[in-house]
């Protein structure tokens, strides 16, 4: 029986059917979840994907943080359940509390949209195992609100602990302390990355087949802990 992998929508998102085409090209079936419905549906995995969740009124994330598909996530993550939140929906874990730090105006005040190289620093999350640590992969970069801001106690406290996922190299898109592009929780089940590894799972779109290691990443892992 196939994985299923949950893919919220809400007012705004913009990316939602792509992160469902990359679950499916992974191999899982992908199930589509409603803002305004609490119930995950049993899914395996969830995944908060890119847009303008709200019109991005008050702050990026902020408004959906409180949607009630939000509340049974962060129970869900509590509990193991895999989360992966992918531009706006990294946004949205800030705002949640289930990541550290936020994301703010890119620091050049312009929206950037274009192929970024990544660094993977950190294989040990339910996302990103199938890669090798120190491995440069190339995905799509596209936000206005991606630089990645925390205090530098946080900052020390994500390096100390390995919690950073992945950054930014070849240089920065938006400024994003210490070239931040990817952070996880403690658990490494909750991950939260600005740049779209959905938009890099076919050669015939994507500038690289890179991004699907981010899904078959966590079907490897469900089926490990299953």
């Amino acid at each position: 029986m196939s994985m299923r992998i949950g893919v919220v929508t809400f007012p705004g998102s913009l990316d939602d059917r792509d992160a469902q085409r990359a679950v499916r090209l992974a191999g899982a079936e992908p199930v589509a979840l409603w803002h305004a419905d609490a119930d995950l549906h049993g899914v395996d995995a969830v995944i908060l994907p890119g847009g303008f969740s709200y019109g991005d009124y008050l702050r990026c994330g902020a408004i959906a943080r409180f949607s009630a598909v939000m509340d049974s996530v962060i129970k869900a993550a509590g509990d193991g359940l895999p989360v992966l939140g992918i531009c706006n929906g990294f946004q949205i874990l800030c705002e949640a509390h289930l990541l550290p730090g936020a994301l703010t105006r890119n620091e050049h005040l312009h929206f950037r949209n274009r192929d970024q190289w990544l660094r993977v620093e950190s294989t040990s999350t339910a996302w990103t195992a199938g890669f090798q640590a120190g491995q440069e992969i190339l995905i799509p970069v596209k936000n206005g609100e991606g630089c990645y801001v925390a205090d530098r106690r946080t900052l020390d406290e994500l390096e100390g602990s390995g919690r950073i996922v992945a950054r930014y190299v070849r240089g920065n898109p938006n400024g994003s302390q210490r070239d931040i592009a990817a952070v996880r929780n403690e658990a490494g089940n909750v991950v939260g990355i600005m740049p779209h590894p959905e938009h890099a799972v076919e050669a015939l779109t994507g500038p690289s087949v890179d991004g699907l290691g981010f899904f078959t990443s966590v079907l490897a892992h469900l089926g490990a802990h299953a």
